[in-house]
C-alpha cells in the first residue's frame, strides 16, 4: 500500500512540476482531432518537436496535437508507472522503458525490431568554456587538481549514466584494473561542483556559469551552440555510444506508432540529425546535410576511434544496474556517498 501510495504521490508531482505543452503538428485541414500523449527526458524535446511538426504535414500526422512532459529519465519513467498518461515514451536508458513492460503498460516486443528499441543516438563528449582555457583534451584532465565538474545525477538522470560509465571504461580499456577505475572515478567525483536532476538541468547550471567542464551529451552541446551558447566541446578519443530508448504503450492510440516509425525512418533520423543526434544505422542512409552548431558543420559526426557499449562492453543495462547502481552495493552508488553526493 505504501509503494502504490508513493507511485501516486510520484505521478502527481510529475505531472505538475514536468515541462507541459500542447503542440500543434500540421494545420489538420480539417482533419479530425487527436491528441497525443509524450513524457521523455528532457534532453530530447527540441528534436521531438522537430519530428513531431514535420510528421504533422502527412496524413496520418494532420490533426494531431501533443501533451508533453520532460524531465529526469529516471523520474519521469516512474511517473508512468505511478499513472501519468502517455501514448509514447522516449527515455534516457533502456531500463526506464523496462520499469514499464515490468508494470504492464508497455508491450515486451518493444524492442524486437532492427532499432532494438533505439530511436535516437549520440556519444558522451566534453564540454569547456570557450577557447578552453583549462587545456582539457580527454578523461584524464577531469581528475586533475582545479578542474571543476558539472554532471547530472545517476539517481535520476540517464544522462549522469552515460557520463560517468564512459569515464569507467576509459581506464578499463586502457589496461586498469577495476580498483584503478573506482580510484579514477572518485577523484572525478571529488571535482564535481553541481550534480542536478536531469541533463537539461546540467547544461543550464554551467551555462549559468558553474563548472569549467560539463560532461554531457554531443547533441546537447550542439543544440546549445546552435541557440547562441560560446562554449566549445570535445569528442574524447574513446567515449561510450548512447542510445536512447522510445516506445508506444498498450493503450496508446494508435497514430502513435505512426508518429513512432516515422521518427525512426530516414526522414525522421534526418531531422533528429539537425539537432545534433547522430542517425541510427538501422534508419539506412540518412542525407545529413550541414549542422550548425558542430564543430564540423560538413562533417557533424566524425567517427570515434574507440566507441564503447553497453551491450559490447558491459554485458547490458541488466549487469550494469546491478553492479553499479544498486542503491547499496552498486559501485557508483557507493562512491557517491562516499564524494558526499546525494
Amino acid at each position: 500500500m505504501k509503494l502504490a501510495r508513493a507511485r501516486r504521490i510520484t505521478a502527481a508531482v510529475a505531472a505538475i512540476a514536468a515541462t507541459l505543452s500542447l503542440t500543434a503538428c500540421g494545420s489538420g485541414g480539417g482533419a479530425e482531432s487527436t491528441e497525443l500523449s509524450l513524457v521523455g527526458f528532457a534532453v530530447p524535446k527540441a528534436g521531438n518537436n522537430a519530428v513531431q511538426a514535420e510528421w504533422g504535414k502527412t496524413d496520418d500526422g494532420k490533426g494531431v496535437t501533443w501533451t508533453e512532459s520532460y524531465g529526469a529519465s529516471g523520474d519521469q519513467s516512474r511517473a508512468v508507472a505511478g499513472g501519468l498518461k502517455a501514448d509514447v515514451v522516449h527515455f534516457s536508458v533502456t531500463p526506464d522503458v523496462t520499469r514499464l513492460v515490468e508494470a504492464g503498460l508497455v508491450d515486451e516486443s518493444w524492442n524486437a525490431g532492427a532499432n532494438k528499441g533505439i530511436v535516437t543516438d549520440s556519444v558522451v563528449v566534453l564540454v569547456v568554456r570557450e577557447g578552453n582555457p583549462k587545456g582539457i583534451t580527454g578523461w584524464d584532465d577531469l581528475a586533475k587538481d582545479g578542474v571543476s565538474i558539472v554532471t547530472p545525477n545517476p539517481g535520476s538522470s540517464g544522462a549522469a549514466r552515460w557520463n560517468i560509465l564512459g569515464a569507467w571504461q576509459h581506464i578499463i580499456a586502457g589496461g586498469g584494473s577495476e580498483d584503478d577505475a573506482k580510484e579514477f572515478l572518485a577523484k572525478i567525483l571529488g571535482n564535481v561542483a553541481a550534480f542536478p536532476g536531469s541533463g537539461r538541468d546540467a547544461t543550464q547550471a554551467f551555462q549559468s556559469g558553474t563548472g569549467d567542464v560539463l560532461i554531457s551529451y554531443e547533441n546537447e552541446a550542439i543544440l546549445a551552440r546552435q541557440q547562441g551558447e560560446k562554449f566549445d566541446y570535445i569528442v574524447p578519443a574513446d567515449t561510450l555510444l548512447i542510445e536512447n530508448p522510445a516506445a508506444v504503450t498498450k493503450d496508446a492510440n494508435e497514430k502513435a506508432q505512426s508518429y513512432l516509425d516515422f521518427a525512426l525512418s530516414a526522414e525522421g533520423q534526418k531531422i533528429y540529425a539537425s539537432k545534433g543526434f547522430r542517425p541510427l544505422a538501422s534508419a539506412g542512409d540518412v542525407e545529413i546535410g550541414n549542422v550548425e552548431g558542430a564543430n564540423d558543420p560538413s562533417n557533424p559526426f566524425p567517427e570515434v576511434p574507440t566507441l564503447f557499449t553497453i551491450d559490447g562492453d558491459f554485458g547490458g543495462w541488466k549487469e550494469v544496474n546491478s553492479k553499479f547502481f544498486d542503491e547499496n552495493d552498486g559501485i557508483i552508488t557507493k562512491l557517491q556517498s562516499e564524494a558526499g553526493l546525494s
